[in-house]
């Protein structure tokens, strides 16, 4: 009878410990006020780097209200900049919007780098920056998977839609304040480098 009693307070007791671990588990999953607080209640410190990580079709926002340069090319496809901004990193960061004014859907394929090693077939990793007077062309960066450091999977934007881009170069040197950025179809845009 004592074997009985202990078998049934020891389920007892592991159903306890399971639905106090649940509840935990629950608890610490909830929240849902998007609010990012800490434990202690305080806000964690905004997450800080140079480089902007998402590379897909929700890119890095720029202000779009700004127009710095256009490039319209075939099929009514036109690429509005807003930003090109050297960081204190070594590198520029271009900040755009493509949209679709054509009646076909576009995909990015003829914008990506001839290189066999990228992964993503549709994305601006074929654009450049260049630097007429020191006769220089940079490249869009890799990060260590041989990735461009640029929007990718930029592919489906259909007629009237619009899409934020970017795309990450070396910087070229402090004296260099204005270049051409280009991508493959489009014409060149001459952009000004800001600080």
């Amino acid at each position: 009878m004592n074997i009985r009693r202990t078998t049934k307070a020891a389920k007892g007791a592991v159903a306890m410990a399971s639905a106090v671990g649940l509840a935990l588990v629950v608890a610490g999953c909830g929240g849902g006020d998007g609010g990012g607080r800490a434990t202690d209640g305080k806000k964690p410190p905004a997450a800080s780097g140079t480089a902007p990580k998402e590379t897909g079709p929700g890119t890095p926002a720029a202000d779009s209200a700004q127009v710095i340069g256009e490039m319209k090319g075939p099929d009514g496809i036109v690429v509005t900049l807003h930003s090109v901004v050297r960081d204190t990193g070594g590198f520029v960061t271009v900040n755009g919007t493509v949209t679709n004014r054509g009646s076909r859907v576009f995909n990015a394929i003829d914008w990506r780098s001839n290189e066999t090693e990228m992964q993503s077939r549709s994305s601006i990793s074929g654009a450049t920056l260049v630097d007429k007077a020191g006769k220089k062309r940079y490249l869009v960066l890799r990060d260590t998977n041989g990735e461009c450091l640029c929007t990718t999977g930029l592919s489906g934007l259909r007629p009237g839609a619009s899409s934020p881009i970017f795309a990450q170069f070396p910087a070229p040197p402090a004296k260099v304040t204005e270049v051409d950025f280009q991508l493959p179809t489009m014409p060149p845009a001459s952009v000004q480098i800001t600080d």
